[in-house]
């Protein structure tokens, strides 16, 4: 099985490992660490001598709370990193859901739209003419696409998580979502899912969606499995810490005991923030088969 994107298809016999570039003065675990142009081009770099196979750019948090950015902003933070990491050697992804950063993303050289909303967002300001991430990405030759599940949206995600069996919820979701783009034109080579680790679930149910991936690698797609960092592995601490919890640093061990299980269980990517120790782990894996 390959990923196909515009300029590599991405040979997923094995798991692939996306490192996390934000651009962002107030992401969860690494806000402002690689805010400027300067910075998250030595970031990307680093990642790529760490082992990264794919790099994701993103100019907006969508951490839980999060306020919308606007346009203009999340082109400032975005397409100058961009415009020099599509020279690293590497499929570089970008990680938005606006349609016109899609746009100007793919005509740099973009090889990959990530996109938490699955192409479901559009300005409700520009009414009729408003361009849709679904057109974008149909319009483009070879791009790849990764669609996630989100339920409701950032501001409000875990004010009023999901009820219920997430599993065959989130399944339902992408398999539309995905139905959606091939309706368009777009072939399946081009198509990741990912479940939203974090994104309007419980902890129980996150830790659901890892125990039952098997279910959602039955919509016939490969998988991004992001769980580097959730708040979901706060609470993995030692006995007798009552009420204690993990900060996002504190959560390497957890990420790479989530990140592995799901390469384990079929995710072909693993979207993180350590992308050294994620891959020295991978390395046991590929060792035992």
């Amino acid at each position: 099985m390959y990923w196909q994107t515009s300029r590599y298809q991405i040979d997923l016999t094995r798991p692939k490992v996306m490192g996390i570039v934000n651009v962002t003065p107030d992401s969860f675990s690494d806000g402002g660490q690689h805010g400027s142009t300067q910075a998250a081009l030595k970031h990307c770099e680093q990642l790529i001598r760490d082992g990264a196979d794919i790099l994701d750019i993103g100019g907006e948090s969508t951490r839980p709370g999060a306020p919308p950015l606007s346009l203009a902003d999340e082109l400032a933070r975005v397409l100058p990193v961009l415009r020099a990491a599509v020279g690293l050697g590497v499929p570089v992804s970008v990680d938005s859901y606006k349609p016109q950063v899609m746009q100007a993303a793919l005509d740099l050289g973009a090889d990959i739209i990530n996109d938490i909303w699955a192409m479901r967002w559009c300005d409700d300001t520009a009414g009729a003419q408003a361009l849709r991430g679904a057109e974008v990405v149909a319009a483009h030759p070879d791009c790849g696409v990764c669609l996630m599940h989100m339920h409701r949206e950032p501001q409000t995600m875990q004010l009023a998580p999901m009820q219920g069996d997430v599993v065959p919820q989130v399944r339902a979701f992408l398999v539309q979502a995905a139905q959606s783009l091939l309706a368009l034109g777009v072939s399946k080579s081009r198509i990741m899912l990912d479940p939203g680790i974090g994104f309007g679930k419980t902890v129980a149910q996150n830790f659901s969606l890892l125990a039952r991936q098997a279910e959602l690698l039955q919509a016939g797609f490969p998988l991004l499995a992001g769980w580097s960092r959730k708040s979901s592995l706060a609470g993995m601490v030692p006995p007798g810490t009552p009420g204690a919890s993990l900060a996002a640093a504190e959560r390497l061990v957890p990420s790479l005991a989530a990140a592995l299980l799901a390469a384990e269980r079929g995710a072909s990517v693993l979207r993180v923030h350590d992308v050294k120790e994620t891959v020295q782990a991978l390395r046991v894996l590929a060792a035992i088969r």
